[in-house]
């Protein structure tokens, strides 16, 4: 049945997110709110322009970032075993936000340096978790990297919590604050050619190994029996998901629950084999997330934040979950 049920659904997913993104590029507000006419496109230089310059590289990075948090979610699930991991838990967000705000107080705010230093320290907040994991002395390997996201994500809040209470109250804070609450309201073409290696490596791997997902979700005697390469294969998938997820974070802000909820959704439908569930949830979310920004930037004359959006919607989404199927996330093996 499930795999009935995949090869049913997926052309229409697929049909759905190349829907999704054509209707995004006249979705707007201008030159009235929610709606931009063909004819006003072809007939209008600044009407394209906008799409072109502004519009478009902003829907790619919503598609890309949709795409990566969900596909993180799902393998860090599986292999942490755990229904509440989603891909910031290692502490790369908060480690993104604070080479964030490192920038903006003390490096330079122009966009690309913003996305430097928010790609660094989220990678070392991934390396000083896995790092700190492997000193620590009881536990599994899975209860170890927990523990040790845990605390390194409260020693990077921590920080974020002192750079704002120093942060000028007038200029700096404002620019921190609206930062960390997400949205991809300033991407530009270079912004995309920034993230897109990072991107594209992370889906790809993340695709190509989601055989092997399915045995780094049983314990550690089943998967090694079975051939899996445990310590290698774990951190190859850590690498490249969360540097991707790193890289996107830079550029968009916080934006959570999209690696949260999709996987449950994806695993709802097809069940919690990765090998069908992994590929449903990098459309789901994909789509999931250019939706989100089409309301954040129609709903209001102002834009909404992507992140209190993706929050709200995520939060009631998971609450029916809970409610009313519960959740799986083991693998079928």
């Amino acid at each position: 049945m499930e795999n009935q049920a995949y090869r049913r659904i997926i052309p229409f997913l697929l049909i759905g997110i190349v829907g999704v993104f054509l209707a995004s590029i006249l979705i707007g507000r201008y030159p009235e709110p929610f709606w931009m006419p063909w004819r006003v496109f072809r007939d209008d230089p600044l009407a394209r322009q906008l799409v072109l310059k502004l519009r478009l590289p902003r829907l790619i990075t919503a598609l890309l970032l949709g795409m990566v948090l969900s596909a993180a979610g799902s393998v860090l699930q599986m292999i942490f075993r755990n229904p509440l991991v989603e891909p910031g838990f290692l502490g790369v967000s908060q480690g993104a936000a604070f080479g964030a705000a490192v920038s903006i107080l003390w490096l330079n705010r122009h966009p690309l340096v913003i996305e430097l230093s928010a790609t660094f320290f989220g990678l070392l907040a991934l390396a000083g978790a896995y790092f700190l994991s492997t000193r620590i002395r009881y536990g599994g390997w899975v209860l170890r990297l927990l523990l040790s996201g845990v605390a390194v994500s409260a020693l990077f809040s921590a920080g974020v919590g002192v750079l704002k209470y120093i942060a000028d109250p007038l200029t700096e804070l404002p620019e921190l604050t609206f930062w960390m609450l997400g949205g991809l309201y300033s991407v530009t073409w270079q912004d995309l050619l920034f993230v897109l290696p990072f991107a594209l490596l992370g889906i790809g791997v993340t695709y190509v190994m989601r055989w092997r997902v399915n045995l780094l979700s049983l314990n550690d005697e089943t998967a090694f029996s079975l051939g899996a390469s445990l310590g290698r294969e774990r951190l190859i998938l850590l690498l490249f998901t969360v540097s991707a997820t790193a890289a996107l974070t830079a550029i968009s802000g916080i934006i959570g629950w999209i690696g949260l909820i999709i996987p449950h959704i994806a695993r709802r439908m097809f069940g919690a084999s990765a090998e069908k569930s992994l590929p449903a949830a990098m459309l789901l979310g994909g789509a999931f997330s250019m939706l989100a920004d089409d309301l954040a930037r129609t709903l209001l004359p102002g834009e909404i934040p992507l992140g209190i959006l993706t929050s709200a919607i995520g939060a009631v989404l998971f609450i029916y979950l809970m409610i009313s199927m519960g959740i799986k996330v083991r693998s079928h093996g």
